[in-house]
């Protein structure tokens, strides 16, 4: 059986037009080397918790998007704080998935399973019980550690029913893929057999990275200084309250620099007020920019800030945010600890800082200041360089591809 003929069920309970870091451009990439891909996902709800215009829930709705067949099933839409209808989220779609994979879909030689939710893992193990399909598991969230990291659930007991139910799922998938080198480690901790885990870089929107025809919002900092952005998700995982406190350690050495904080999120006005009351003139705070514009903005920083709260598992992850400023060719502030400073200490594309530590990260902020516009330069483009050979969509798919291979075989 050559791999090229295979059918993947691309099991995912978001995908387009939601945002989704293995959505359409993933599904193009197989399909454009020859897998044959059948998407099953829900109704597109998420961030908001609405439907999208245009959309209705119904009993199953098949379209093609930009060339990938897309079968979306029924779910309870939700995506707000009250728990009950978040857990209504999860497995109204699980139920739906587990449904279809047995009785209605023509059976694939792999299912690809996405996670997050860990329900979508649970359907995929019980659709490989009755169809006796091999499964890929790939995870992007390490629960239940991310569910307490983020605040989302802290009850001890709720915690380990959920640990027990990810270690059910990790042994029945027949490979697992993970996002970094410590998302490896914390599974064969947990007892995943290390021959069974591979580690594939997310990727980032390519496109949309390339995109020359954004405008910069007039409210960005004139040319004449030094701009240090921060674009994304504004919340309780990213504490840029230190940042913050980062900045106004800047500003009593030099007025030159200003950090650029670009997006929202549920920290932003406390971000803000923060701000205004320690009189922080060398931060500015725009609104989100379109996916489809922001790589046209971040060309426009002379640096680009990445910061999670220090915590045991943010050490094993890579935000996503930084391949996106590798690609960009713009060099780094890492601050973030563990794998993601490894990855740019790898690549020699920036400056690392200790996570939740004002004065590394003014410090950090001072060394990429004071040198010169040529090292900057040189920085970015070996962080470009190294993203295309290791990161990029084309290495990761390839590597997909060969484990398609050898479990369909």
């Amino acid at each position: 059986m050559y791999f090229t003929q295979l059918r993947i069920l691309l099991l995912t309970q978001w995908f387009d037009p939601e945002p989704a870091i293995k959505g359409v451009i993933f599904a193009k990439e197989l399909v454009g080397q020859g897998f044959n891909v059948e998407v099953v996902t829900g109704f597109p709800n998420y961030p908001g918790g609405k439907l999208y215009p245009g959309y209705k829930i119904e009993w199953i709705r098949r379209e093609v998007i930009d060339g990938v067949k897309v079968t979306r099933l029924p779910l309870y839409p939700s995506h707000n704080q009250n728990a009950l209808a978040r857990l209504l989220n999860y497995v109204s779609f699980s139920v739906s998935a587990f449904l279809y994979g047995v009785l209605m879909a023509k059976r694939p030689d792999v299912i690809y399973a996405y996670h997050p939710p860990l329900t979508v893992g649970i359907a995929a193990s019980l659709i490989r019980l009755f169809k006796r399909i091999p499964v890929v598991y790939d995870i992007q969230d390490i629960w239940p550690d991310s569910l307490r990291a983020t605040g989302m659930v802290l009850n001890y007991h709720v915690l380990d029913i959920v640990g027990r139910i990810c270690k059910m799922v990790y042994r029945s998938a027949d490979h697992i893929v993970v996002l970094s080198p410590g998302f490896k480690q914390l599974l064969i901790d947990r007892g995943v057999p290390a021959r069974k885990i591979d580690v594939i870089y997310n990727w980032c929107d390519q496109a949309a990275m390339s995109n020359p025809r954004c405008i910069a919002p007039n409210e960005f900092p004139v040319s004449d200084r030094f701009t240090i952005v921060f674009a994304g998700n504004m919340g309780k995982a990213q504490a840029l309250d230190a940042v913050l406190d980062a900045a106004e350690i800047v500003r009593k050495k030099t007025s030159n620099i200003c950090f650029v904080f670009i997006g929202g999120g549920v920290e932003v006005e406390h971000l803000k007020s923060i701000a205004h009351a320690k009189k922080l003139h060398n931060v500015r705070f725009l609104q989100a920019v379109p996916m489809a514009e922001i790589g046209g903005v971040l060309e426009k920083a002379d640096v680009l800030l990445v910061h999670l709260r220090k915590d045991p598992l943010f050490v094993a992850t890579i935000p996503s945010k930084t391949q996106a400023y590798m690609a960009v060719g713009k060099p780094l502030l890492m601050a973030v600890d563990g794998d993601a400073a490894q990855l740019v200490k790898d690549a020699d594309c920036g400056v690392i800082a200790e996570s939740e530590n004002p004065e590394s990260i003014a410090d950090a902020a001072i060394k990429l200041y004071s040198i010169s516009s040529s090292e900057r330069s040189a920085m970015g483009d070996r962080g470009r360089k190294y993203y295309e050979s290791y990161l990029s969509l084309s290495a990761g798919v390839d590597k997909i591809a060969n484990v398609f291979k050898t479990i369909a075989v």
